[in-house]
């Protein structure tokens, strides 16, 4: 054996990676595209403005993270990125994609735009990983058999946020729904939870947009005064939950809300699949991978295109094959997990292939607990303790 083959057999040995057979088979390429819209999101923060890549970054980890791999099996990962612009047509741009040999695609679309271009792929033989909509429909009645959710559902996040402050024993909550089409969805999800877990909510109210730009014109004083006036007068509670997802007025709830109490939901304690201050299980690795590379912190959209990437590079690696059924195939197994430092493995649910996968608390510098919380128990995996159980599901793949 020529001296270059037996050093690498002894590097992949050492570190873990070597697969019989590798040396020698033949290459395989796969080509992933990373479909994105350019729509800006708009947020009260400055500082939480997101970055132009935000996701796409993700998603360019987990390709590194899949060629150090396959160069070892003679298996080479890229990435076709594609923004939409608001007039572009999903359809059209998954067709491209299928032109240029790409079949399998992680997604970052809102949801109509999502399933135009999962109908489109399905004709084409494509497999699309949804990585940023939240939308309990597209896992329900608007599934997809050639959709794989990465994303959690917005059930997923409220369930995790309701077993943490049913578990505080804050089963009181005053609950304020922002008024566009989405706030409303997510405050669905949220009273869902709450009835599901004991919680009562003791009063709701609607914060109307009323426009303007919310940075410049709304001014800290006369938020001071709006505040406490908005929340004053509701009967005795435990916790104010928002549903803002819009980011309207949540962000200005903490510590001016007219009783000294505790803020959760869109802003204060926040349900999210991942944050930059997340750490154990080896998240700090990840963390500074991921600042070394692109020089600030990692957001839960580019987690969860991270793990999209990493899922297929996964598949690819353990069947030896990119072919798109192949790999579906695979991921439906049940050897299929994916290592992603949440401090258990993620697999995904076969009724609605929808990743399982824990839920973080954050209050924006730390993580405050990571549900499922203890007590909440599911005969087959606590995870599905979080969103819709299969007893409930409305999804029938075809």
């Amino acid at each position: 054996m020529a001296s270059w083959r037996v050093g690498s057999l002894i590097l992949c040995a050492f570190f873990g990676c070597c697969i019989p057979g590798a040396f020698g088979q033949e290459a395989t390429k796969v080509k992933i595209g990373f479909l994105r819209t350019a729509e800006p999101r708009t947020t009260i923060s400055l500082i939480e403005q997101p970055a132009p890549n935000d996701g796409l970054a993700g998603a360019e980890l987990a390709i590194d993270d899949n060629n150090t791999t396959g160069r070892f099996l003679n298996q080479t990962f890229s990435l076709e990125d594609v923004k939409l612009k608001p007039q572009d047509d999903a359809a059209a741009a998954i067709n491209a994609l299928a032109g240029q040999g790409v079949s399998l695609v992680i997604a970052d679309l809102p949801a109509d735009q999502l399933l135009k271009a999962a109908d489109t792929g399905r004709a084409r033989g494509m497999l699309v990983f949804n990585a940023g909509a939240t939308d309990d429909r597209l896992r329900e009645e608007d599934c997809r058999a050639n959709v794989i959710h990465v994303a959690p559902t917005r059930s997923m996040l409220a369930d995790g946020l309701a077993q943490y402050l049913v578990w505080k024993t804050w089963r009181k909550w005053f609950f304020v729904v922002g008024s566009h089409a989405k706030d409303k969805l997510w405050g669905d999800a949220l009273k869902r939870s709450a009835t599901r877990f004991g919680a009562k909510i003791v009063e709701e109210r609607t914060f109307a947009d009323t426009g303007g730009a919310r940075q410049t014109d709304s001014g800290i004083a006369q938020i001071q005064r709006q505040i406490p006036s908005f929340t004053q007068g509701a009967p005795d509670y435990d916790v104010l939950v928002t549903a803002d997802e819009s980011e309207v007025f949540a962000a200005y709830f903490p510590y001016r809300t007219y009783a000294p109490r505790p803020v959760a939901g869109s802003s204060g304690l926040v349900p999210t699949s991942w944050d930059p201050s997340m750490e154990q299980w080896g998240a700090t690795q990840l963390q500074n991978r991921f600042m070394k590379k692109f020089s600030r912190r990692m957001t839960a959209l580019d987690m969860q295109a991270w793990s999209a990437a990493r899922m297929i590079g996964e598949a690819v690696t353990r069947t030896k094959s990119g072919d798109v059924q192949t790999v579906r195939t695979y991921l439906l197994s049940p050897d299929f997990a994916l290592a992603a430092f949440k401090g258990q493995k993620l697999t995904l649910r076969p009724w609605n292939l929808q990743l399982r996968q824990p839920i973080l608390l954050s209050d924006g510098r730390n993580i405050t607990s990571i549900s499922p919380q203890e007590g909440f128990l599911h005969q087959v995996s606590e995870l599905d303790t979080l969103g819709y159980d299969q007893p409930e599901t409305k999804c029938a793949l075809k």
